[in-house]
């Protein structure tokens, strides 16, 4: 499980790997029964804290995302993800919020930004999609 954490973006920790964890989830990355890393291990990747990671793991288990099975881990939860399309678009509404606030830093309009992202889509769809 690739998770990366940034002390810089004024995220907090704990929910930088949680919702890291809810993209992993909702893109089929980690699929319903896979493991998450023991508290303790992803901590120790992370270089942080290990409330830190059972901290998000408890906000994972509060939405429905995993559940713990009492001496085995953390799991992905099988019953019906919660991760449907309403979370994957929070997901990438967050993102978007991201690219223009970085956008308004950088002087650049909303409309010149949505013509990079045309570009961009067209530029990386498959070729049988063109």
């Amino acid at each position: 499980m690739q998770v990366h954490v940034s002390t810089g973006d004024g995220v907090p920790i704990y929910l930088q790997i949680a919702n890291q964890v809810k993209y992993l989830v909702a893109s089929g990355r980690l699929a319903p029964g896979d493991e998450l890393p023991p508290i303790r291990v992803l901590a120790h990747q992370l270089l942080v804290n290990p409330n830190t990671v059972a901290r998000a793991y408890l906000e994972l288990e509060r939405e429905g995302v995993v559940h713990k099975r009492h001496g085995s881990g953390t799991y992905v939860s099988d019953v019906g993800s919660p991760l449907a399309r309403k979370e994957r678009l929070k997901i990438l509404s967050e993102r978007v919020d991201a690219l223009l606030a970085e956008a308004r830093n950088l002087n650049v309009e909303p409309l010149e930004l949505l013509k990079v992202i045309k570009e961009r889509s067209q530029s990386i769809q498959p070729k049988e999609n063109k």
